[in-house]
């Protein structure tokens, strides 16, 4: 019985290449979102406001998911089931509050808005970086990456 359920779940993860050709990869500015949530904690610092913004910010990404980015939708899923993913997560947590006490420890805690601002684009730069980045090579070992065209000289 066992051996019966491996060959299904076998069945249904293998993909044609015809299938794997048609994935595109998301582009990036799909990623925002994610950048917003790694500056969360430094926004709301900031203002004490952007608790609102960030919860419009994620009704807008639900949105355009679930329509723009539709036929995406499996890509995301294996993107967030991504060991590589989970990787980059708890790194950034860890770079957080690895930064935090190292700057509590010499005494120069972040506690102006404009330094919460500074970290929090330091931080949603990283994570849009870091995501795209994974995605990149993700597609890369799958040999999807697409074609680089010469530069016309």
């Amino acid at each position: 019985m066992q051996i019966l359920t491996k060959a299904r779940k076998n069945a249904r993860q293998q993909v044609s290449a015809e299938e794997l050709a048609k994935v595109k990869p998301l582009p990036v500015w799909f990623f925002a979102f994610e950048g917003v949530l790694g500056a969360a904690y430094d926004l709301c610092h900031a203002w004490s406001g952007a608790w609102t913004v960030i919860l419009a910010f994620a009704a807008v990404n639900i949105v355009v998911g679930l329509t723009v980015l539709r036929r995406r939708i499996k890509l995301v899923k294996a993107l967030l089931k991504n060991s590589r993913t989970r990787a980059i997560a708890f790194g950034l947590v860890a770079f957080r509050m690895g930064a935090h006490a190292l700057l509590g420890a010499v005494g120069a805690q972040v506690a102006s808005a404009a330094g919460h601002l500074l970290f929090a684009a330091v931080m949603g730069g990283a994570t849009v970086a870091l995501l795209w980045f994974d995605q990149r090579v993700t597609f890369r070992a799958l040999g999807l990456a697409p074609a680089r065209t010469a530069v016309p000289a």
